[in-house]
């Protein structure tokens, strides 16, 4: 034996022991199945899978219905997404939210186990855009004559909350690039996708509306629709295009099925007030207030079909930039992203 394939024989079995004991690269071959994966807050949509619903303080709220179900994208779907959660519960961090880590960190897992094709990334309400947070200000306007009116004390404040929310979701959505390198993808082995949300309400409401589900008054409900919800949009957009993600608008995702807009809730793509006593069952006592009426103004079943339906097409276009709008036809529709300029 000559002393070259000596040492060749001697490499090739150094390179077995490091492959058995480091085992082998973290991104998944061409043979291992095709996923897409959702990370950010859960839009809820009810059906809730076992252990999300508030057991042991897990209220993170994943829907078998969720829209990353229902893009026909690959043959598996993997929801990291979790309600309520912000832009620091994305990112890598030592943080937890509803007893979940990281969901950078669990990207880093999920793309080992699958060959993950596309990652859908939807956050930033629950950060300085406070949507929740100023959706409790219009009630609370409606309901307290003595309460100004919330367009006008929250809306001077939505050009700064947006731009602080853009640096965020912007550290956040690196963070989930840098996951994706950990596990081994090139930037152009999968998609990444930036999305924002849909308006759960509008001025054009049945007569009314408190008492149908919808404390709130029509001239705010039009500014949160106008206004509010195309801002946050706008502030995606700029995050989008300074990331390399791709752009899909949601603001007008439920565009006539709002709340209250039509004569029974069965018919509308988002929530009224919703009380939910299975809360109490699952998550005991832990659910009284805010987690009993967690579904609240969120998309339901109905929503999510149509909405990932829109996401399947958005991918497959290869547009850098679209939106998913809702016909009258009860189908949501992709169109052309809004020519505003993006928000630095």
């Amino acid at each position: 034996m000559t002393r070259s394939r000596s040492l060749a024989m001697l490499v090739a079995a150094g390179g077995a022991v490091a492959l058995t004991l480091l085992g082998p690269p973290a991104m998944a071959t061409a043979q291992t199945a095709a996923a897409v994966v959702v990370l950010g807050d859960s839009a809820a949509a009810g059906d809730y899978d076992v252990g999300t619903r508030g057991e042991n303080g897990n209220w993170c709220h994943r829907s078998k219905h969720a829209y990353v179900h229902r893009t026909d994208l690959a043959s598996e779907s993997v929801n990291l997404a979790c309600s309520g959660a912000d832009t620091a519960d994305v990112a890598f961090g030592r943080g937890a939210h509803y007893t979940e880590g990281s969901q950078a960190q669990r990207l880093i897992e999920v793309a080992g186990r699958y060959r993950v094709t596309t990652v859908i990334v939807q956050i930033g309400a629950n950060d300085d855009a406070a949507l929740f947070d100023t959706g409790v200000a219009c009630i609370r306007a409606f309901v307290d004559p003595r309460e100004p009116p919330c367009r006008e004390t929250v809306g001077p404040l939505v050009r700064e909350r947006m731009a602080v929310t853009a640096t965020k979701v912007e550290a956040a959505v690196r963070d989930v690039r840098a996951a994706m390198r950990q596990a081994g993808y090139g930037g152009r082995e999968y998609t990444l996708v930036l999305a924002s949300y849909a308006s759960p309400i509008s001025e054009h409401m049945v007569p009314l509306q408190a008492l149908a589900g919808c404390p709130y008054s029509r001239p705010d409900a039009a500014w949160g629709r106008t206004t509010l919800f195309p801002a946050l949009s706008t502030a995606l957009h700029g995050v989008a295009e300074r990331t390399g993600a791709r752009f899909l608008d949601m603001a007008r995702a439920t565009e006539g099925f709002e709340a209250c807009t039509k004569p029974l809730r069965d018919q509308e793509w988002q929530r009224r007030i919703t009380v939910d006593p299975e809360a109490l069952v699952y998550g005991g006592l832990d659910a009284i207030g805010f987690h009993l009426a967690q579904e609240s103004f969120h998309p339901t079943a109905a929503a999510h079909a149509e909405m990932g339906r829109c996401v399947g097409e958005f991918v497959r276009s290869r547009s850098d930039a679209a939106a998913c709008v809702a016909g009258s036809d009860g189908q949501a529709h992709l169109e052309p992203a809004p020519v505003e300029a993006p928000a630095a």
